[in-house]
């Protein structure tokens, strides 16, 4: 399969824009197996450790903000997920652009399960390998998470699966698609990047796009979006269905807290997931009503499907309890950078009497959730960064703000204003709706951050609290 791969690399002209850690993953599989071959690594950074590499003859740097410049000399552009093209002020001849992503599936998409969505496609492509390797072995995970598509080539063989998790960047250029493809959710998000709404859902669109009759879409049926999008594009590939909120014929859907697997109107299984409380939420329903749909395709039996549903860990800053302090429950959700997100936490922990949001300011809309924080009321509210800033405008322009609130950046102060305010027996959130650029590099150190913070409390308040 690796052949496959070279093949579309072969005598090419190529140049690496963006020389991260995919960038850098791109630039080993490369010298690996063309190790004459000139590249050029292109990086907005003037910060990168050149000298690592001043052996190496046949490769050139290219920095700074000029980095972008001339790619069509190049036959292939390999982008990485972290540069936009949207910006570039001419013309890149489509077929020049490719990715570590696409190159990838070339070779493997047959093995690949891709799952992509604005919201919950780290858990579900977490739960899908944390079944399939239990219950079969060879099960792999990449991409979007975190592993570059490369870094696993050299332990696949013909009976691998690999569960590849998938950003709309990852998917904006790309040619083909996996062979089971999962489409969670579309909801208003990177729009900095897309510019419109209509780009993000073509984007995420990719990864069914290019399916053929006998591949398989798995995808949310209550989404705004995504039935329409699918409808419009007349596709012809086995089609399985979820719901958290109405019966399918073929698929999953809930009945209160028991999913139900179908097939044209016939129940297949049952899986009671009152006991799950470690993945709370109806959205976390939809997850792993994804995930049996996914690893049914495999056979695995209902049996090791409900076994590691019981082990799986919730990721870090979905939803995560830091800890309790004066009797109140702590939650990152740091991960949360768009409304719905946060609504969806706030559902979920149904005794939130703190919510924390708001951080850099993409320009995003807040009206779905200033409304449901209107007709939902939660008893103090921490508005930070500029985007909290903008939520806190437009909800005292649409509606009263709530008696308890505060303006603060500084997360010490944040997290000392809920200890001090938050009821004993309820739950202080940060579920930001917003992303982490206007303090933090991503959402990851903000989580930490705010963990940081109130482990402090806990160390210093009562510190045998969770022993």
């Amino acid at each position: 399969m690796v052949e496959l791969i070279l093949n579309q690399i072969r005598d090419k002209k190529i140049i690496i824009l963006g020389f991260g850690r995919e960038g850098v993953s791109s630039y080993r599989f490369l010298r690996k197996h063309f190790p004459d071959m000139d590249i050029v690594a292109a990086d907005r950074s003037e910060n990168l450790k050149i000298d690592d590499y001043k052996d190496d003859k046949h490769l050139k740097f290219v920095i700074g903000k000029d980095y972008d410049r001339n790619l069509n000399d190049y036959d292939l552009i390999l982008k990485t997920p972290g540069v936009n093209l949207n910006n570039i002020n001419y013309f890149i001849q489509p077929h020049r652009i490719t990715s570590q992503t696409e190159l990838f599936l070339y070779g493997y998409n047959h093995q690949v399960i891709g799952v992509t969505g604005t919201k919950g496609k780290s858990t579900t492509s977490s739960l899908i390998y944390h079944i399939l390797s239990n219950s079969r072995g060879n099960t792999f995970l990449a991409g979007n998470i975190g592993i570059p598509f490369f870094d696993i080539v050299d332990q696949l063989d013909d009976d691998s699966v690999i569960v590849a998790e998938l950003s709309a960047h990852q998917l904006e250029y790309t040619t083909i698609s996996p062979h089971i493809a999962l489409l969670l959710n579309i909801y208003q998000e990177h729009l900095d990047h897309f510019a419109s709404l209509s780009n993000y859902q073509l984007a995420k669109m990719n990864i069914t796009k290019y399916q053929e009759e006998s591949d398989i879409l798995i995808y949310n049926a209550e989404d705004e979006h995504i039935p329409n999008l699918i409808k419009s594009h007349n596709y012809q590939r086995k089609m399985l269905k979820f719901s958290s909120q109405h019966a399918i014929d073929t698929g999953c859907y809930c009945i209160d807290d028991t999913v139900m697997l179908v097939d044209k109107g016939q129940v297949l299984s049952e899986y009671d997931l009152y006991r799950y409380d470690h993945l709370p939420g109806r959205h976390n329903y939809n997850n792993i009503m994804a995930a049996i749909l996914a690893v049914k395709q495999f056979g695995i039996s209902d049996e090791d499907i409900l076994k590691n549903l019981a082990t799986f860990k919730g990721l870090e800053h979905r939803i995560e309890l830091v800890g309790t302090c004066n009797g109140v429950k702590f939650y990152n959700d740091s991960i949360s950078t768009i409304p719905e997100a946060a609504i969806a936490a706030v559902k979920a922990l149904r005794k939130v009497d703190t919510l924390i949001i708001g951080g850099f300011d993409r320009g995003i809309s807040y009206d779905i959730l200033i409304d449901y924080l209107h007709e939902n009321p939660i008893a103090h509210i921490v508005f930070t960064g500029p985007a909290g800033q903008r939520i806190k405008s437009e909800w005292e322009a649409k509606y009263p703000l709530p008696e308890s609130f505060i303006i603060e950046n500084d997360f010490s102060k944040i997290v000392d204003y809920c200890i001090h305010n938050t009821t004993e027996g309820k739950v202080c959130l940060l579920s930001p709706a917003a992303s982490s650029y206007d303090q933090f590099k991503n959402f990851e150190e903000r989580g930490r951050c705010f963990k940081a913070e109130v482990q402090k409390h806990i160390d210093t308040i009562n510190p045998n609290e969770n022993e």
